[in-house]
Formats: C-alpha cells, structure tokens, sequence
C-alpha cells in the first residue's frame, strides 16, 4: 500500500468520505483548499497510479472510487507507526500517548476495547 502524503492523505479523505464513485470537480469543491483544479487532478492520477483509487469516464468528468478502504489504511499507517517508533510495543505507545499514567477514564475504555465492547455505545 505505502505511506500518503498529506495532500494525497487529504484527497483520501474527501473520496472516503463521499461514499461513492465521485468526480473531480466534486473533490476539488470539497476540498476546501484553495488549490487549483489541475492539482487536484494531478493527485487523482497520482493516487490512481499508486494503486488507491480507481476511475471512470462518464462523459466529459472522469469518477474516482476507492480500491483501499480507510480502515485499512489506517490500520496499516498506525501499525508501522507502532513498529517504528514504540518497537512494537503496546506499552511503549501507551506511555507516550498518556505521558506516563492513564486516566481512569482512560483506563475504562482500554478494558472495554479488550474485552470486545467499544465503551462510547454504552
């Protein structure tokens, strides 16, 4: 898969967040950017290339759908991230996020997560 850069992380986004087939006019306005329609075209090719999106021509506009989901590529970036900077260690990624100790609130949501229950639905 590999590592996205924030402008293509950022197109990702709006594509992921459509939920369907989208086009390029529709990116570049949802953006919010300020960018120009060709940049935004060039990381639609480059995304396309890259193996993340795929497209179609439907008339004049051409459509871009995801190949990746976001959940996927977020579990693949935070898993290397985990790796490279925590030595693949649960704990070590703990101590960093909670500076040392957790809250017990903290706490809660990690022993609800484990036991297969996300505590926000509660």
């Amino acid at each position: 898969m590999g590592f996205l850069p924030d402008a293509e992380f950022d197109v990702m986004q709006v594509v992921w967040g459509c939920g369907e087939s989208v086009s390029s006019v529709r990116v570049h306005g949802l953006l919010d950017k300020g960018w120009k329609p060709q940049t935004v075209l060039t990381l639609l090719n480059r995304l396309e290339k890259r193996g993340f999106l795929t497209s179609e021509k439907r008339g004049k506009e051409r459509y871009y759908s995801p190949l990746v989901t976001q959940e996927a590529y977020l579990q693949q970036e935070t898993g290397q991230f985990v790796r490279r900077f925590h030595g693949n260690s649960l704990a070590g990624l703990m101590s960093a996020l909670f500076g040392g100790r957790p809250r017990e609130d903290d706490l809660a949501e990690i022993e609800a997560w484990m036991q297969g229950q996300d505590k926000k639905d509660e």
